[in-house]
């Protein structure tokens, strides 16, 4: 393999923010935040919106998650008059 040409492939911790799960596994994703693990080492921190532990499909959960008011925007624009 060619030196300095590919990502820095390592553990990185996913923090799903609506529903404060974190995970972790390895990624090339990059990061400018870190956090301490169950483990007491330290790793790149990287927060999402949606995982696993929060979609509907998986949860089984009809769950709205309105981030920047698409569902008002949706209901305004369609509504019956």
């Amino acid at each position: 393999m060619k030196k300095d040409i590919h990502p820095n492939y390592r553990e990185v911790v996913f923090f799903d923010t609506s529903s404060d799960y974190k995970f972790i596994t390895k990624s090339t994703i990059e990061t400018s935040e870190s956090i301490e693990w169950e483990d007491g080492k330290e790793y790149p921190l990287y927060k999402i919106e949606v995982s696993s532990n929060s979609h509907p499909f998986y949860t089984g959960k009809k769950m709205i998650l309105d981030t920047a008011g698409r569902v008002e925007k949706f209901n305004r624009r369609y509504a019956k008059k």
